[in-house]
């Protein structure tokens, strides 16, 4: 994430408080699927297309990049967009990828505490 990203992160939602978690503001940016459910059944359509758009715009570009220039041996996200990328539209990649990279920049922003790069924040 760069510059651009974080100071438009920061002048649309402060310091992350108006958020209980990272996938209440991936849903707020649009970046979380629709769910129609019925009978018990779960139906997941496309993203909602809420909340800021630019900066959801800025999320999915910065996850082209990433998708683009990330060395998938040597980056802990590689295997999972490797993986990925076997089962779905590159679309689908740049918007799931987008919605795990707003998720931990929430996640930085809301704890107050340096990025660090675990397996089990990336994972899944």
């Amino acid at each position: 994430m760069g510059a651009l990203v974080a100071t438009a992160m920061v002048a649309s939602i402060g310091n992350g408080s108006a958020f209980r978690k990272g996938r209440d503001f991936a849903a707020w940016l649009g970046l979380v699927p629709r769910q129609h459910s019925t009978g018990g059944k779960a139906k997941l359509m496309g993203i909602s297309k809420r909340g800021n758009e630019y900066l959801r715009r800025l999320f999915i570009h910065g996850a082209r990049s990433v998708m683009m220039h990330a060395n998938r041996l040597r980056h802990s996200v590689g295997a999972w967009l490797a993986q990925l990328e076997t089962r779905v539209h590159r679309n689908v990649l740049a918007v799931a990828l987008a919605n795990k990279l707003a998720r931990v920049a929430w996640a930085v922003l809301a704890k107050e505490k340096p990025f660090c790069r675990t397996p089990e924040l990336l994972a899944g």
